[in-house]
This record gives structure tokens, C-alpha cells and sequence, in this order.
């Protein structure tokens, strides 16, 4: 039975039926974040009823202004998840805590797990229609020999961080619960997103402007798969449409390496491009960095080799699934690129 027909049984048994839901109101939970934020901003546009579930203590600048009902909670209270959820036709799940350079692990998986696991309960409770998660390129697979696509199983558990680790048994428990609970559930394995209106802001992207404007002279020589803030979001929105229930959806544009893609930022803003360091020169650096706050008793060091390593772990991704069963069309790099720094440079102008 294929993941979309056993999906169908599994709603049948449960006696939940599949309708229109788009005049219900829609929740997005981590709609503060970059992702999120994007998802609620284009949810608004197309005149959705948009439910925001929020830590009061979140910034809630990047959805200010927009026609959006607020309700303050947390993924790890399921009280407040279910005040959220009651009455919604789809969840767009969009919290993540990105913070790899965590020693103490637990929040993490608390996060990234825990919280994903207790909005899916609430969800099946409360028969939500359609449930998408945004999920991480970090799940997927590696391939030496060519483009990464979504049947590639994951292959380097041994050498996955803390964060990978849990963002790897988040998507196995989400798959879990569309496969064995009828979730309608689809994920998007999303790529470095780049893009304006990073409130956040997220370190890589800020990276971005920090070296188009001159700021950071030194950089790695690494290469990421890269993917438009806006395109991301459109994809879940697309998703919600079009995705198959119990799929994975890979959510990434062109790969690029820092020596090409930060030249181009400079080349935008008339900067010079900053010096390359090799890559086994930076894994090197941060081994001697990561030995002596070790040395130090430091915690929560951002410079580390788990660091390195992610920075250029993946090569080319295939979005073709994406494109072909969402109709997902991503703009150029160098658009994305050009907006970000328009973004951020009329942003510090402000501040």
C-alpha cells in the first residue's frame, strides 16, 4: 500500500473525512522565526484566517502589522496547543532551535522533538486536514557520487551532531505517526535559507550582509545548497495543496560555493571579497579552538569541527520532486542575494 492510499485507510478507520478547509482558520506555530514568519506573511496575502502560536517572550517583529490572531503558549505546553489548534484546518509546523553550539543537549531535543511529538498528538486530537513540517536538509542522506535526493537513506549517524541527531529522530517520529496514525502529514527538507526580512536575524544569512558589507574579511572556502526565504515558505503553502501525505519533499535551489557566492555579495555592494580559507585549514582552526575551551571548562561555543563539517557536508541537492508534484518554482540566486543585502542594509540604516 503506498504512503497516500494508507493514509486514506487510516482516515477512513478513524472516520475523519478530507474537505476544504481553507475557510477554517490556519495555525503556524514558530511564526516569529524566519520560516514561519514567511509562511504567515503569504498566508495573509492570500486573505487566510492565520492563528499564531507564541511564547510572549518572542519578538514579535517580523509579523507586525499583519492581520494575524495571536495566542500565546509553547510546542512543550499541550494545553496551549490545543487552544490553538481547536477549529484550525491546517498546522504549519515551523518551530526549530538551531542552537547546534549547545553542550547541554537537552533543549534541543526537548525542542525539536518533544514539542513536534505533543503538537502532532494535539493535531490527530483535534482532526486537523493537513499538517506540514519543516523539516531540515539535515535529514537527508549523503551521496559522494551525485545530486541528494529524498530516497537516499540517512548514512552518517556516526559522524552527525547532537543537533542532526535530533532533528533526524523528529522527522522519523513525524513519518512514524503519518505512516501508523494517519497524520496528513508532509515534510519539507529545507536548505540554508537566505532572503529580507530576517528579524532573527539567522546566523548565515546575517553572514551574508556581515561579508557583502564589508565586515567579515576572512571566510571559509565551503559550498551549500541554498534556497530563498520566500521560495521556502511558498513551498509549504504548496504543500499544503498539492503534497502527498507521508512524503518528503526536498526544498532547495542552487548550490554555491562561499568562494562564488560571496563574491557576488561583494561585488553588489563594491566591496572586495574576502580571503578563502582553505577547508582542512578551518577544520584544523577549530579543532585548536574547540581543544582549548575545552581546556577553559567554556560551554556554548559557536566555533567548533561539528561546525566545519556541517558547513560543507552536502553538495548539490535535487529539488525535481518538488518541482514536479508541487509545481514549485524557485527564483535565481542572484535575486535572493540581492534582496537580502537591500534588506539589511536599508535595516541598519534604520538603526
Amino acid at each position: 500500500m503506498t504512503g497516500g492510499s494508507h493514509y486514506t485507510e487510516m482516515r477512513r478507520k478513524r472516520g475523519i473525512t478530507m474537505t476544504d478547509t481553507s475557510h477554517l482558520p490556519t495555525l503556524v506555530t514558530g511564526g516569529s522565526g524566519f520560516v514561519g514568519s514567511h509562511i504567515v506573511r503569504q498566508l495573509a496575502a492570500q486573505g487566510r484566517k492565520v492563528r499564531v502560536l507564541m511564547r510572549k517572550t518572542s519578538n514579535q517583529e517580523a509579523i507586525s502589522g499583519l492581520p494575524v490572531e495571536i495566542v500565546y503558549g509553547d510546542v512543550l505546553d499541550p494545553d496551549s496547543l490545543r487552544v490553538a489548534t481547536k477549529g484550525c484546518g491546517t498546522v504549519f509546523y515551523s518551530v526549530v532551535d538551531p542552537r547546534f553550539w549547545l553542550t547541554d543537549t537537552t533543549p534541543i531535543y526537548r525542542n525539536n522533538v518533544d514539542g513536534l511529538v505533543n503538537a502532532m498528538d494535539v493535531a490527530l486530537e483535534c482532526g486537523i486536514q493537513r499538517f506540514i513540517f519543516t523539516s531540515t536538509m539535515g535529514t537527508l542522506g549523503i551521496n559522494p557520487d551525485g545530486p541528494v535526493t529524498e530516497d537516499i537513506p540517512f548514512n552518517w549517524l556516526d559522524r552527525a551532531p547532537p543537533y542532526i541527531r535530533a532533528r533526524l529522530e523528529a522527522e522519523n517520529r513525524f513519518l512514524a505517526y503519518c505512516r501508523d496514525k494517519g497524520l496528513p502529514g508532509v515534510a519539507m527538507c529545507i536548505a540554508n535559507t537566505y532572503g529580507p526580512d530576517d528579524y532573527g536575524p539567522t546566523p548565515h544569512n546575517h553572514a551574508l550582509w556581515e561579508v557583502a558589507s564589508g565586515k567579515m574579511p576572512i571566510n571559509f572556502d565551503v559550498g551549500q545548497p541554498t534556497v530563498d526565504i520566500r521560495d521556502a515558505a511558498q513551498a509549504a503553502l504548496l504543500a499544503e495543496r498539492h503534497g502527498r501525505v507521508g512524503e518528503r519533499y526536498i526544498i532547495a535551489n542552487e548550490y554555491v560555493r562561499n568562494r562564488d557566492f560571496f563574491t557576488m555579495a561583494t561585488e553588489m555592494c563594491g566591496k572586495k571579497p574576502p580571503l578563502f580559507l582553505p577547508y582542512r585549514l578551518s577544520y584544523a582552526l577549530a579543532w585548536a579552538i574547540e581543544g582549548v575551551m575545552k581546556l577553559l571548562r567554556r560551554k556554548d561555543y559557536l566555533v567548533s569541527t561539528d561546525a566545519v563539517f556541517l558547513s560543507d557536508v552536502f553538495g548539490e541537492l535535487d529539488s525535481a520532486k518538488a518541482r514536479r508534484e508541487l509545481g514549485w518554482n524557485p527564483r535565481p540566486l542572484r535575486e535572493t542575494v540581492r534582496d537580502a543585502i537591500a534588506w539589511f542594509s536599508e535595516r541598519e540604516g534604520k538603526h
